[in-house]
């Protein structure tokens, strides 16, 4: 399973994995028909997690945003998990019932404003004690706009330009406290030091204000900030402001190829090589043999794009109801609907219509010559994360490869099915990547930046 080492690549022996968990909470990732799944609702299943991710001495748990129902043609998408709590009330709550273990929320740059969003982070660091991270998103489809009555108020090529002001200005609420800003004792005359508040007010274009921070910076200085964007534009705002990449790059020679180009990046905006951790997302399947392992990843395959799901996967790229075709049978012979197609109500957006014709005329071709159904294709090309099938020694020895070679820092790793596949990792794979070298065997700081030995903020 090891990938081989590019010729001259970096090799490090004591290179060290950090690994957070991902809690989708929404599309097909997460098997919420396994008998054994718990509720994906319930705190008490984010408790039992969070618990475990601490135990296999995790870096981090982070929670995705869903800021609108998930739709196919206009419809509820019934299928797969819709909708999710928020997120940093979720982790406020999580933060009372555990110690170490980092709390990250995905919020996002459109649609919040700075110093409220730079507020409720700040107050989840500081009731964590250190632990808080967030993780930067944008968005710019009018369909999740017109939650705010917003609409597509924000062009999409200006969407990560609005992200870096967002940030800094948060950054710069976040650094508005002096660090001895707060009285030491009460014989003190003032609560605050005179003049240890700074008032901070930006006009950037698309981020205005003028604030003070109403909380002081917790234990790590700030929130770490985490960037999951791949476009040029988001590896430009994470080689400026992140102090962690979630990247979609996992396979090994993506991998490493993204690491690469992040560095450049860094280098170019004054920054160490080692200033961001690169964590890709990653699913992870364990059995006791590789015959075990793989008969249970054709198992959660199976579950993931079942025969209802694999229609609903094609009516995104025809634009126009399938329910009448058989999911065993071939593909539908009728051309897309080329009307006014929404990508967040589960069609193809006009811009990539183009590219999408050529992708069914592809899977035409494809299921001709393998004579697949609707529902082999769909079990082949569907959007599934990477993930790492093997046994826990298999997994341990690939994950071992990559962090040595500098391909990555870590995963963020989606689970399949809660909580087994968490436990799996913690009681089966956590110990071999111990026994490599490659995991730590405790923690030794408190703070989500100390997990991650990551500098304090200038």
């Amino acid at each position: 399973m090891t990938s081989a080492t590019p010729t001259g690549a970096p090799y490090d022996p004591r290179a060290r994995l950090h690994l957070g968990v991902f809690y989708p909470g929404v599309g097909s990732q997460l098997v919420w028909t396994d008998p054994d799944a718990a509720p994906h609702v319930a705190i008490e299943t984010f408790v039992h997690t969070a618990r475990l991710l601490e135990r296999g001495l995790f870096d981090a748990f982070f929670l995705g945003e869903g800021l609108r129902v998930r739709e196919n043609r206009g419809r509820v998408y019934e299928l797969d998990i819709a909708g999710r709590p928020d997120a940093i009330t979720q982790l406020a709550a999580l933060a009372a019932v555990t110690e170490r273990i980092g709390l990250v929320a995905t919020q996002n740059t459109t649609y919040n404003f700075p110093a409220d969003l730079a507020r409720r982070l700040a107050s989840l660091d500081l009731l964590s004690g250190g632990r808080a991270g967030w993780n930067v998103v944008t968005t710019d489809n009018a369909w999740t706009g017109a939650n705010f009555r917003q609409g597509g108020w924000l062009p999409h090529e200006r969407r990560y330009e609005r992200a870096a002001q967002f940030v800094e200005a948060a950054k710069d609420l976040w650094a508005s406290w002096e660090p001895d800003a707060i009285a030491g004792s009460g014989a003190a005359e003032s609560w605050a030091r005179p003049g240890a508040i700074r008032e901070v007010d930006r006009d950037t274009g698309l981020v205005r204000l003028r604030a003070r921070a109403t909380v002081p910076a917790g234990p790590q200085g700030r929130p770490v900030l985490f960037q999951a964007g791949d476009s040029e534009g988001g590896r430009e705002l994470a080689a400026r402001h992140a102090d962690a990449v979630f990247s979609a790059n996992t396979e090994y020679g993506k991998a490493a190829a993204y690491a690469a180009d992040l560095r450049a990046r860094l280098a170019r905006h004054g920054r160490p090589p080692d200033a961001v951790r690169i964590l890709p997302g990653a699913a992870v399947i364990l059995g006791d043999t590789p015959e075990d392992a793989g008969e249970r990843a054709r198992w959660v395959d199976e579950e993931q794009f079942s025969p209802p799901r694999a229609i609903a996967y094609l009516e995104q790229y025809w634009n126009t109801d399938l329910s009448g075709y058989d999911p065993h049978g071939p593909l539908p012979g009728i051309e897309p609907d080329q009307g006014e197609l929404d990508p967040s109500r589960g069609t193809i957006p006009i811009e990539l219509r183009t590219g999408k014709l050529a992708q069914i005329a592809r899977w035409r071709e494809q299921a001709g010559r393998e004579n697949l159904s609707i529902l082999q294709l769909v079990r082949k090309v569907g959007p599934r994360q990477h993930t790492f099938v093997g046994t826990p020694s298999q997994v341990a020895d690939e994950w071992a490869h990559y962090v040595r070679t500098r391909a990555v820092d870590g995963f963020n790793i989606s689970p399949h099915l809660l909580p087994s596949s968490v436990s799996d990792i913690v009681d089966k794979l956590v110990p071999e990547l111990q026994e490599r070298g490659v995991y730590r065997t405790e923690y030794t700081g408190t703070t989500l930046r100390e997990h991650l030995e990551l500098p304090a903020p200038a």
